[in-house]
């Protein structure tokens, strides 16, 4: 598969998985429910499996690995925080202003992932 066609992959399952979580903190916080249908608790799982293995696949083919390129440690470290606030945001937040509070700082997250990937720097607001 080329690098191309991995990216493009890994570029629209980022937006895919990213726009389910956007809609389910909304569907969340105003307790949808939405939140209780089957394909809602699927498909996230299956465009997240996506993301993560087109990211892998992707990283192999441009050569560039976490843990030995700067940029992509800070991915992966930002990616684990976006996780961990995701869970909040969605399942273990004990109130509404948790839950919202975690959900406002994974679009934070998010963002910053988003920067390091475009300037491959993993501090992306300044040199």
């Amino acid at each position: 598969m080329s690098s191309l066609l991995l990216k493009t992959v890994h570029i629209s399952s980022a937006t895919g998985s990213y726009i389910l979580f956007f809609l389910r903190g909304i569907w969340s916080l105003n307790g949808s429910a939405i939140m209780s249908q089957r394909w809602i608790k699927i498909v996230p799982h299956v465009v997240d499996t996506l993301l993560i293995v087109s990211a892998i696949m992707l990283a192999f083919s441009i050569r560039e690995y976490p843990f030995v390129d700067a940029w992509l440690t800070a991915k992966v470290i930002a990616l684990l925080l976006y996780i961990g606030l995701g869970f909040v945001a969605l399942r273990y937040g004990r109130s509404k202003t948790v839950r919202l509070s975690a959900w406002v700082m994974a679009q934070l997250v998010f963002t910053y992932i988003v920067l390091v990937a475009i300037s491959h720097n993993p501090w992306p607001f300044g040199s």
